[in-house]
């Protein structure tokens, strides 16, 4: 870790003011603890556009598993791509709606892929790719 550098910054007052409510909504103890944060989350989502190294994150899926053979397809896909799935957790929403969360690590590019696979296949009610880091860049 470097070395604790302090510096300005200039801001509107309305806008400090909000910047201040967030902090105190967040449970933030100082500003620079917000700004801090700020400035990773900005990091981690340059990471994710740039896509070329690790990543891991989760992808939510929601399907209706009466749909003929949907369960069974989605099952070979996540086969297809065992390598960057850590997990799945399978849970039963109602009598006919499940959820599924995999938490994935690996090639950004095959993350991507498999997102979009399982998102388009037929029967998929709703899916959401939730990236993170790996956190091996951040300081």
């Amino acid at each position: 870790m470097g070395q604790t550098i302090r510096f300005g910054v200039s801001l509107d007052s309305d806008l400090l003011e909000k910047f201040d409510r967030l902090c105190e909504e967040k449970s933030y103890q100082t500003r620079s603890e917000a700004i801090r944060d700020l400035i990773r989350n900005t990091l981690v989502q340059k990471e994710w556009e740039d896509a070329t190294g690790e990543l891991a994150g989760t992808l939510s899926l929601v399907y209706d598993h009466h749909l003929s053979g949907l369960a069974q397809r989605l099952t070979e896909i996540q086969h297809d791509a065992h390598d960057v799935i850590l997990s799945t957790l399978h849970v039963h929403l109602d009598h006919h709606n499940c959820l599924e969360v995999l938490v994935l690590k690996g090639p950004a590019d095959q993350i991507k892929r498999l997102a979009e696979r399982l998102i388009s296949t037929k029967g998929v009610k709703h899916g959401k790719l939730g990236l993170t880091t790996t956190g091996q860049l951040l300081v």
